[in-house]
Formats: C-alpha cells, structure tokens, sequence
C-alpha cells in the first residue's frame, strides 16, 4: 500500500493522501502549491528580507531563543508529529528532531556575530603599505531550501537556522512524504515571533521544487537523492544560482585486526539501523581484516537479534519511512542473495506487524558487483566483506561512486587519522559511526557524487553570504598609484620594483 498516494482531481491542482509507515492508515491530504503561490511566497520573502538583513545579530538572535523555548516546551508534540508522519523509533525522534535542531538554534544564535563579523585582512607586500582591504559578509537574500523525509525536523531546522541568521529570508520545500512536521515547524517559526515572511513553505512534490528554483530565489540548499541533486544542480547552474547540495552516500566501515570488538559491533549495528537506516551517512559497507572476521560478524548476528521492532511500546528499529524506499531495500537484498550473499539474520518484512517494517538485517558473502555494495540501499541492513589486510579494505572502501562520510576502527588512533585520511570522503570518523552533521563546528559534505559545498560551521553560515572585499588607499588623496599618463619613466622605475622585488630570493620572501 502507497504512503503517498495521488488524489484525482478536477481542478488540475495535484494533491496527495497520506498514510502512516506504521500503521497504514490515513493521516492527511496535501495540495501542491501552484507556480504563481510559489513566486508569491518568494516575493514575499523579498520584501521581508530587506528588513530582516538591517537587524543587529542580537535581533535576529531574540526570536531563535524563544523558538529554542518552543522545542523545549512542545518537544512532546514534535515527536508525536514525526513518529506519526516516519514511523521512526521515538528515541531517535527524541535526538535527531529535538535535540540536534535545539543544539543547532543555541549555536548560531550564539556564534553568527563572530562567524560574519567585518574581517580586517593584511595586504602583503608593497601594496600593503598603499592599500587596506576589509571583507563583509552580506546576505544573499532569498534561500530556497528543498529537503529530504529522512530527518523531516532536523535537516530543515539547521539550514534554516543558519541562513535567516546570516541575515536571508528562507522558502522552504519539504518533501511530500513528511509535509506535516514541516507544517508544525513553521507554526513554531511564526509562535517564536519571526516576522512575516522570513520563513514560509511550499508544500509540493518535484515539480514544486523546480518551481521554487525559477522563482528568483538567491541560493538553493538541497538535500536528497543524487538522481535529484544532479537536476536541481543543472537548473541551478542555467540559472547562475548557488547550491550547496547534501547528496547521498555509501559510507565504509573498516574495521582493523586491533579493534575493540565490542565497541566496533555495536558501532556496525548502530550505524547500519539508526533511522531505520535511513541515514545519509548511515554505515552501507562493514570491511573487516581476517583475523577478526568471524569473531566479529557473531557479535554482530547477537546485537542484531537483540534488537527490537515494534509499533507501541519501545522499539529500537522503527517502519521504513516510504513504500518506494522499502521495494529499493527488498531489491537489494534479494540481487545480493541470487548473487551468493548469504543472509544471517532477517532479510524480509517483519511477519508480526501490519506497517512497513523491514528486520534488521545482516549479510555476509556480499562483493561489488552487488547492488547492496554498489548503490544506496538506505535501510537497516549491515553488509559485512572479509578482506586480507587494512589496505584491501582502503581500496574497496575508496572503490565507490559515492563519497559522503567513513569510518575506521583501532585501538591505534594514530593509524585510525591515517586511514582515515586517505579515504575518499568528505568527512571521516575514528572509532565512532558517522557523527559529523551532528557536530557544527564540522564542515559537512561529499566528495564525487555525494555532493557540492559543505554546510555547518563557520563555512557553512558563510556559504549563505556573498564575502565582499572592501579597499580602501590609505592616504585617499594625491595622484592614483601606477595611474595616468604612463611615461617611459614610470615604465622603467615599475620594471625596477619587478627587478628588484623578485628577482632575488630575499626580495621573495618579503613579498
């Protein structure tokens, strides 16, 4: 049965109903914003933006600390709205759509001034002693922000967040599966008291989202699928739009003959379930050296049987989010099973519950010529590969079209920063699964297909700004330096400065 399930209509205007994951049943019907509802929103956005952008830090920082009051008080509401809407297990409702988007408001609004502040930059070498340069972040206006069902609170808070303090206004497209916790956002966004205009969402499905784009926004922030990042990257680019765009990935686990075991089955099972594996830098491929193979892939067949599925009470594995993620997760397992995979535990629909429910899973045997090793399955499956030493597991790991995060486990950190670095990745983690999007003064974002530009940080706020140099002659009166008229004098005392600048290696240095 359909999650998103399209209405017939006679208005030509596209709507949808909605089912719960968990349960089947209906929990609402949306309509598609019109092209002309989108461009007015954008408008909108325009005109409040002008306003936004004049306010002190500490301005725009007085309604982000109310609307992190709001998650404190009505936490209870947001996670209802996101299990109810995902079928995700309550506690990861409880950190990724409570905890990360409080975490996030408190840290921008506590250090945007100092990442955007006026920077006075020295100007080497002889211009320097003519010459002044200062940078100003500027806002770049409207952002159109597209973001994905997997973290339907979170991935649209952080952004959101980081571009209104920089000093934009934000329109914000959420996907059809989870339009209601975005629903639910804006009511907080609007309760915190931010003017009107600064934020606003669009519901919609793709042709929404392309809509958004054309409408005149500034800069484009999108996170998805890489089949739908490459679309809106080439609209973007027609359009001379900037995008930061948060693709998929296929992250490798390599795990070393000196690993703590332990730690390492739980990092494997943690990082391949959480979210229901619908995680970007979920854990897709496990590479374990030899010797520890075995012993390893049993304590990760015990964690994995011990783990809990359910639709009341405590779960730690919740639904699959959307039905068409769940035939790509059905696919995968049964390609790598006709190929030789064999499969340790699950492997199919849980029998016990009525929603879309997939058993954790574990499969050993697997090679790359397996979908599930090749291509993003985004579920709760833990594919493990027996490799001869750490090195095989580096080539494998790097022998993806992917490159979003990774992970490598020792006992000897110094060999883990090492390997780490080498992978082909945009961001790597030692002993630990893919933490990266959760710490913000980490710079997040792929390599190869897995994206373009980083979000988070310092860099991340600043990607939703134009730097702009100011300079400024220090005198500010008297002749132009190297100005008109040009004489054969002028001419032979620059080519003297050249000489005598740079011709000699002591001049360079000084230069």
């Amino acid at each position: 049965m359909a999650i998103v399930e399209p209405i017939a209509t006679t208005d030509g205007r596209r709507r949808y109903q909605l089912r719960s994951p968990a349960t089947l049943e209906p929990i609402g019907e949306i309509e598609c914003a019109t092209e002309q509802e989108v461009q007015a929103a954008v408008a909108r956005a325009r005109e409040a933006q002008r306003a936004w952008a004049q306010l002190s830090f500490a301005e725009r920082a007085a309604p982000m600390w109310r609307l992190l009051d709001l998650f404190v008080q009505r936490q209870e509401e947001i996670i209802a709205a996101v299990v109810r809407e995902t079928g995700k297990a309550r506690a990861e409702a409880i950190a990724m759509e409570v905890f990360a988007p409080c975490d996030s408001i408190a840290y921008y609004a506590k250090n945007a001034r100092k990442f955007l502040k006026p920077e006075k930059r020295r100007i080497h070498g002889l211009m320097g002693f003519a010459k002044k340069l200062r940078v100003v972040y500027k806002p770049l206006g409207v952002v159109g922000l597209i973001t994905p069902w997997n973290g339907p609170i979170a991935l649209a808070a952080n952004p959101t967040v980081q571009a209104l303090m920089a000093g934009n206004t934000v329109v914000h497209k959420p996907s059809e599966v989870t339009p209601f916790s975005a629903e639910l956002l804006r009511e907080l966004f609007d309760q915190a008291g931010f003017p009107a205009g600064v934020y606003q969402i669009v519901q919609g499905d793709g042709p929404t989202g392309a809509a958004l784009i054309q409408a005149g926004v500034d800069k484009v922030s999108f996170t998805g699928s890489v089949a739908t990042g490459r679309r809106v990257g080439e609209m973007c680019g027609r359009l001379l739009i900037p995008c930061t765009l948060e693709l998929g990935g296929k992250d490798a686990m390599i795990v070393c003959a000196d690993a703590d075991l332990e730690r390492a089955a739980d990092g494997a099972v943690f990082g391949s379930c959480m979210n229901t594996g619908h995680y970007c830098c979920g854990t897709e491929r496990i590479y374990v050296v030899e010797p520890i193979y075995q012993a390893f892939v049993d304590k990760v067949v015990a964690k994995t049987r011990a783990l809990r599925q359910s639709d009341s009470g405590e779960s730690d594995v919740g639904a699959v989010f959307w039905d068409k993620q769940l035939d790509i997760i059905e696919a995968h397992v049964a390609d790598a099973r006709a190929k030789g995979a064999t499969v340790l535990v699950g492997g199919r629909r849980n029998p016990a519950l009525q929603g879309l429910y997939y058993e954790p899973t574990v499969v050993t045997d697997v090679t790359h010529d397996m979908a599930l090793m090749r291509d993003e399955t985004f579920g709760p499956i833990i594919s493990i590969m027996r490799v001869k030493d750490e090195e095989e597991a580096l080539r494998l790991a790097n022998d993806s079209p992917y490159g979003l995060n990774g992970n490598v486990w020792t006992a000897d950190v110094a060999k883990g920063f090492r390997l780490a670095e080498r992978m082909e990745t945009g961001g790597a983690c030692i002993n630990d699964p893919a933490i990266t999007y959760g710490i913000p003064e980490a710079p997040f974002g792929g390599v190869k297909a897995s994206g373009v530009g980083q979000v988070n940080g310092a860099s991340g706020i600043r990607n939703y700004c134009h730097a702009l140099p100011i300079c400024a002659d220090r005198r500010g009166k008297g002749p132009i330096q190297g100005g008109f008229p040009y004489t054969r004098k002028s001419e032979a005392m620059l080519q003297k400065v050249i000489r005598t600048y740079f011709g000699t290696r002591l001049a360079r240095w000084f230069a």
